[in-house]
């Protein structure tokens, strides 16, 4: 994501950073001033270090993750997110191989079944839940930057560029491009509950899940919130403490994405051109919590 890197250098450095995995002292210093992530590339020799410290197994995986990942960020160094294929395949490189990996990682440590790291469907689903609302909830910082994640596919449906996409000349339709942004997110929602429920290991749970109900939070925030539009929203430290402490069972987890998707649609307008299809996707949802919780559907108190 630095700006500041030329696209020829990027995609050198990109291309070969599996191979500095085994670089000892090897280091990057020539981010931009206000790169959050300077420091870990200018301390990367850390890194290195320990990495060679972990056994074979670990260390073959992450190299394989890592060799394919950095071959899909040089390829959208070039390439622009235009289709929905384009915005799936993305989000796959820069965020469902972090799931491949970490599932791979599970599995040969034993910490959970083989199975884990083999249904890399579902480990993909769990990565681009997050990395899309992410993109869906960061467009006006992005586009203030000069890029854009979101697929021309959906945008150029309600404005001519990204930067009409945010004007508040543009505020219906813009929400209209949010909120059928919102709706590709939640589309992930049952790989998600299904990836976290063949999870056991209490601390591979956790590290799993948090992540995940932070996220079912936020894009519940972002839908059909203008406010996204002008800012980088995003859910209250006391919600986010709360949602930390109770990600700790499946059966906390569905009850909390059971919370948002009464949220939703709560949020959820006739008006709206995706009430349809947002209906249908929170239903089933629901549904399928309920049918899988004991006691069944949790009690609504905030009626």
């Amino acid at each position: 994501d630095d700006m500041t890197i030329p696209g020829a250098k990027k995609r050198q450095v990109l291309e070969a950073f599996h191979e500095v995995l085994y670089q000892k002292g090897w280091t990057f210093k020539e981010s931009g001033p206000d790169e959050k992530d300077a420091v870990l590339l200018v301390e990367f020799d850390v890194v290195i270090n320990e990495f060679m410290r972990l056994p074979t197994e670990y260390q073959d995986v992450i190299v394989d993750i890592t060799k394919r990942m950095g071959a899909g960020m040089a390829k959208y160094t070039r390439a622009r997110v235009e289709t929905l294929e384009d915005y799936n395949e993305y989000c796959h490189y820069v965020a469902g191989l972090v799931g491949h990996g970490l599932s791979r990682l599970f599995a040969v440590s034993g910490l959970e079944d083989k199975a884990v790291g083999e249904r890399l469907e579902l480990a993909n689903s769990m990565g681009l839940f997050l990395q899309k609302t992410n993109i869906t909830r960061d467009i006006n910082e992005d586009v203030l930057d000069g890029r854009c994640f979101w697929p021309k596919a959906i945008w150029n449906k309600y404005a001519d560029s990204e930067e009409e996409l945010i004007s508040t000349r543009n505020r219906d339709k813009g929400i209209d491009a949010l909120n059928e942004m919102c709706v590709n997110v939640l589309q992930h929602i049952p790989d998600v509950i299904e990836y976290l429920d063949q999870i056991h290991e209490p601390s591979v749970f956790k590290f799993c899940a948090i992540p995940q109900v932070m996220a079912i939070a936020t894009i519940s925030l972002c839908y059909n919130n203008s406010s996204v539009l002008d800012s980088n929203v995003k859910i209250r430290k006391g919600e986010a403490l709360k949602l930390i402490s109770q990600a700790t069972s499946i059966d906390n987890v569905k009850r909390t994405f059971y919370k948002y998707l009464i949220q939703l649609e709560r949020k959820n307008d006739p008006s709206n051109p995706f009430y349809g299809q947002v209906s249908k996707i929170v239903d089933k949802a629901k549904k399928d919590i309920a049918n899988t919780l004991k006691g069944g559907a949790p009690v609504d108190f905030t009626r």
